[in-house]
């Protein structure tokens, strides 16, 4: 029995993932897309109001724009750090002999996620600075910053764990990327869509629930009215329900990121 007290798994994907210059070079230019995002807004929004400053309404601005391009490429990244973890291993003929070592499923799946997702929390991490920059002008508080990256956390968590699920049930890695994407499409888009058909197919005051619940899981919704009070009297006015849509990602996407631990930890031996 092995009673070291570390993931061996975790330890060597973390070390190949982190010694790879693609991934610092990676981190660059990630960090220059949004340093030049947030250059080119300062420098339309001086020139629009006429000053040499920004006022805390266009810090605010800057800070949705910026939460909801973060969670975006956090969910374009996420798949495609996470849908190749198990199905790569089986393609390179190399998952049998992991199989044969003293590592359990579940030791073998949580490694894999963990060292695929610990990118994004560098990545996270590393825009932090960018972020603080906002307080300077007012408009954002430290509170609505750590809310909104809990959510990053907790979306990149669910979607990894999909993406390792995936990866676990299919033999092959674009396969599983496919079908990854095609969830996060799911979540982002057709959610917003059948959010609205409810809404026109309503007739009266009454509550939407149906509608509701799509917009619940809808992660640029959801962290969009996390940071912005009108958002979310918005949302209340619109389905009639005085519950906050947090509250609903929260125990959807917690949910939706264990069962697909718990279901790949159960397929790896059988899907070899």
């Amino acid at each position: 029995m092995n009673h070291r007290p570390f993931n061996p798994v975790l330890l060597k994907e973390i070390k190949l993932r982190f010694r790879n210059a693609k991934s610092f070079s990676s981190l660059a230019f990630y960090l220059i897309a949004i340093t030049l995002f947030i250059l080119a807004y300062f420098i339309i929004m001086t020139g629009v109001i006429q000053t040499s400053y920004m006022n805390p309404t266009n810090s605010f601005i800057l800070f949705c724009s910026l939460t909801v391009l973060q969670m975006g490429l956090l969910l374009f990244m996420a798949p495609a750090l996470t849908a190749g973890a198990i199905s790569t291993e089986r393609e390179k003929q190399t998952l049998n002999i992991l199989l044969t070592t003293t590592q359990t499923s579940t030791q073998i799946i949580i490694g894999k996620l963990v060292a695929s997702l610990a990118y994004l929390v560098v990545l996270l991490i590393a825009t932090l600075p960018m972020y603080s920059i906002l307080f300077l002008f007012g408009g954002v508080s430290p509170t609505m910053l750590g809310s909104v990256f809990l959510q990053f956390l907790l979306t990149v968590f669910a979607v990894g764990s999909v993406g390792i699920l995936f990866s676990t049930v299919t033999k092959k890695t674009i396969l599983s990327m496919i079908s990854t994407y095609g969830v996060v499409i799911f979540l982002t888009f057709f959610t917003a869509m059948f959010f609205f058909v409810g809404l026109v197919n309503n007739f009266g005051d009454l509550p939407t629930y149906a509608s509701y619940f799509w917009l619940s899981i809808n992660p640029i919704a959801v962290v969009l009215s996390v940071i912005s009070p009108d958002i979310a009297i918005g949302v209340e006015e619109m389905t009639k329900i005085e519950f906050p849509p947090v509250v609903v990602y929260t125990i959807f996407y917690s949910l939706l990121g264990i069962g697909s631990l718990l279901i790949a930890v159960k397929k790896l031996r059988i899907e070899k």
